[in-house]
């Protein structure tokens, strides 16, 4: 398995390249983050160990850049500051998991097998089908540039849809995944959030993009129909 580690604290970095190496890793190191970008981008590695504070660009716009060229190595990054923000920001940049220095080599060899496993699938960070576009950490979604107005149920239904674009969901499905288990309500919460998505998604726009399949459930359509 071949890591890229993004570290510019020389020391550091040789520690890392060592005890990687020990593991049975195949290691390269860079020191910047213009170099991560490139280097990471020419290279498919089986996972990046990525340091928060980098010469250059910094580990979260390495990070953003790697996600928006289609680069979905898995991403363990590091960082000497504890902050929440910090955690919360590299998360939502594309990061898969976070690890606050200094830390046990052996948490960290066993953080990265455990990424190397789950594998480099895509997985971005702002989700787009067709003229609608749904950013889920700035919580804000539009189609054609036009923002809409969504309650964090709506929200929630379509950032589930959008996941599953071109697949016919059952009723039972998506309230399963964006109703808890202790809601109680009435049984046709689906269709009455599926009827109020859609004036907002799509009539507005003389478009259909949210379909029924009769006797399956719904659908969103990879691509919107006019009406």
């Amino acid at each position: 398995m071949r890591v890229l580690v993004v570290e510019d604290e020389t020391r550091t970095a040789a520690l890392l390249r060592r005890g990687l190496a020990e593991e049975g890793f195949a290691v390269d190191v860079v020191g910047d983050g213009t170099d991560a970008v490139w280097q990471a981008s020419e290279v498919a590695y089986d996972a990046i160990v990525l340091d928060l504070m980098l010469p250059g660009l910094d580990g979260f716009e390495v990070c953003q850049r790697l996600r928006a060229a289609g680069r979905w190595a898995p991403v363990l990054m590091l960082s000497a500051r504890g902050d929440v923000t910090d955690r919360v920001r590299g998360l939502d940049v594309g990061a898969d998991d976070y690890l606050p220095k200094p830390f046990s080599f052996d948490e960290l060899s066993a953080r990265i097998r455990a990424l190397i496993r789950r594998g480099a699938h895509e997985r971005p960070v702002v989700l787009e089908v067709g003229g609608l576009r749904l950013d889920p950490a700035g919580r804000v979604a539009s189609r054609d540039g036009v923002e809409l107005d969504l309650s964090p149920k709506e929200f929630a239904l379509l950032e589930y849809l959008m996941r599953h674009a071109g697949k016919v969901l059952s009723r039972t499905v998506i309230l399963e995944h964006v109703w808890d288990f202790a809601y109680d309500g009435t049984s046709n919460v689906v269709d009455q959030y599926v009827g109020y998505l859609r004036r907002k998604i799509d009539r507005p726009f003389a478009v259909t993009h949210l379909e029924t399949v009769r006797g399956a459930g719904y659908r969103l359509r990879t691509t919107a129909q006019p009406d």
